[in-house]
């Protein structure tokens, strides 16, 4: 069996499903419901911060800095996020803010207009990719 790229699941390949086509699902079932029940971090202590394809690999970054800290939406020409794609984030240093911006050409969108940052301890954010170079954030900001 290989190992999927985008989510690390075990996945059968044409070999597994002729020797035992019940147990080849079975692996990529368990590997699916352990995947989707647990929560996976990143944890970044520093105080800049750009966010990478392999992200999506986690459920949540967690950003630990009592400094400010600032994290970077690459341009779609540098990291190709799909369009769609959502990144969890949350602060949980005691104190510094965590603000969110777009590297030149990024729009950060947020439902006041201005820059999205988490100021408090344990405020969560969610951002979200809508267009090439087009972002919303939204929670704690």
């Amino acid at each position: 069996m290989a190992t999927s790229t985008n989510m690390g699941w075990t996945l059968p390949d044409d070999t597994d499903l002729v020797k035992n086509g019940a147990l080849a699902i079975r692996t990529l079932g368990n590997a699916i419901d352990t995947n989707l029940s647990t929560v996976t971090f990143r944890t970044v202590a520093g105080t800049t911060d750009t966010l990478v394809l392999d992200d999506l690999k986690f459920k949540l970054i967690q950003y630990s800095s009592t400094s400010n800290v600032t994290i970077t939406i690459p341009l779609d020409s540098s990291v190709a996020f799909p369009v769609g794609c959502v990144i969890n984030i949350i602060k949980t240093g005691a104190t510094g803010d965590v603000t969110i911006q777009g590297d030149g050409g990024v729009t950060v969108n947020s439902a006041s207009g201005a820059t999205p940052a988490l100021t408090a301890q344990y405020t969560v954010a969610t951002c979200v990719k809508l267009a090439s170079d087009s972002w919303v954030v939204f929670g704690n900001i």
